[in-house]
């Protein structure tokens, strides 16, 4: 399954920070950014089928300091 988020990541290189953490923190996630899309999407897949956990995505995202919403 995949979760789709907004978010206020603005460049590659807190793109890359955020995707080492989440990658780090949630080993059955893999996850990327599409900073080309107007609202800086960030997708997640569990590689185990089972669902994403959104509010554990969006609380890491917040202790660096970004925002995200899921769509």
């Amino acid at each position: 399954m995949v979760t789709v988020f907004k978010t206020n990541v603005r460049n590659a290189k807190q793109a890359r920070r955020l995707l080492k953490e989440i990658h780090l923190h949630f080993k059955a996630y893999r996850a990327n950014f599409d900073l080309e899309d107007i609202d800086n999407i960030l997708r997640v897949a569990c590689t185990e089928g089972g669902p994403v956990e959104s509010a554990a995505i969006k609380n890491l995202l917040q202790r660096f300091g970004f925002l995200a919403e899921t769509l």
